[in-house]
């Protein structure tokens, strides 16, 4: 339960910050590339990017 209040308090935090279309552009913008790296790195989803290369010739 505490990690729970930790997470749900994160998010009530965030909240306030969320309200920025700004921040939200921001954020969009950090998060983005990271997301691509992280689906690169994941190698069940790294063996779907494959495989879609492989049919393109």
């Amino acid at each position: 339960m505490p990690l729970l209040d930790a997470v749900l308090n994160v998010f009530v935090i965030m909240s306030g910050f969320w309200e920025s279309p700004w921040l939200l552009l921001i954020f969009a913008f950090g998060a983005a590339p990271l997301g691509a790296k992280a689906v690169e790195l994941i190698p069940f989803t790294r063996r779907i990017i494959e495989r879609r290369e492989a049919e393109r010739g």
